[in-house]
């Protein structure tokens, strides 16, 4: 059996996208397809973000029988389904931390410029910080630290990129809630193609699942992507999941947590609360 395997063309994705591969055991080739995303490189993240274009090229290509699989970032994808394909696979999760490269947060200086294009990043970190200047910034992995004097970034990036020796801190999930589904993974396939499900089945981790869902619940509930100034993640507790989130509303950093054992009505009872 071979698979056909849709991925970004960045070096992350690839890596990504190769992962699944060899967890799933079968002979696989990858299939490159650019993003809208990855085409535009000058508009700032936060204006683009969020409307699915770092994955709907990706999904097209599974949907017009080009691949037969779409490895993303789960954080990339929008809170809403995508008609004729079916999150087969949330294989296990990395680390879900922001971290800083290039500086400590103590060691920036008095209005020092910190990198990021995340509304998310930035509204938790000028809590902790307020008197520091944010700036975009855009590219991979490897190019934002080269630009930047200091660049917020997932641990699980430079995990993947085996470059977690330019780490200077992490932010611990008390200080920084992650965005929704950082750090996970998720494949997809087409609805109907149940050889395909079948196969994803083997590296679904139910945990990380229910957990994921939880988060993409909440993010639906405002029916919103990855601009929104929000993040939200959850921890298994037994059978019992813990689901914690941050939202900026007029100014004000408000964090919320809530218990449950059903990811979608959990996830929307927790963004009620904000209401």
């Amino acid at each position: 059996m071979s698979v056909r395997i849709a991925t970004r063309p960045s070096p992350l994705a690839k890596i990504q996208a190769n992962k699944v591969g060899h967890l799933l055991g079968v002979d696989f080739q990858l299939v490159e397809v650019s993003t809208s995303g990855d085409v535009d490189q000058s508009s700032p993240i936060s204006k683009i973000a969020g409307n699915g274009v770092f994955v709907k090229e990706i999904q097209r290509a599974v949907l017009e029988n080009k691949a037969d699989l779409a490895v993303h970032s789960a954080k990339d994808l929008p809170s809403c389904d995508t008609t004729g394909l079916v999150i087969g696979a949330f294989p296990e999760r990395e680390d879900p931390r922001d971290v800083l490269v290039g500086s400590t947060l103590d060691q920036l200086g008095f209005g020092a410029e910190l990198a990021t294009g995340s509304q998310r990043r930035r509204a938790q970190i000028a809590k902790l910080r307020p008197d520091l200047v944010f700036v975009d910034i855009r590219g991979n992995i490897a190019t934002r630290i080269e630009k930047a004097v200091c660049v917020v970034v997932a641990a699980c990036a430079l995990k993947r990129l085996e470059m977690t020796e330019c780490i200077c801190e992490y932010f611990e999930l008390d200080r920084m809630v992650p965005q929704v589904g950082q750090g996970a993974l998720a494949v997809e396939c087409r609805q109907d193609d149940f050889q395909s499900l079948a196969l994803l089945s083997s590296i679904d981790n139910a945990q990380v699942r229910r957990c994921v869902e939880s988060e993409r619940a909440f993010l639906g509930y405002f029916g919103g992507g990855c601009d929104l100034p929000i993040g939200a993640y959850a921890t298994l507790e037994g059978d019992e999941i813990s689901l914690t989130s941050v939202f900026e509303g007029q100014g004000e950093l408000i964090r919320k947590s809530i218990c449950g054992k059903d990811p979608y009505r959990l996830g929307r009872e927790l963004a009620e609360k904000y209401q």
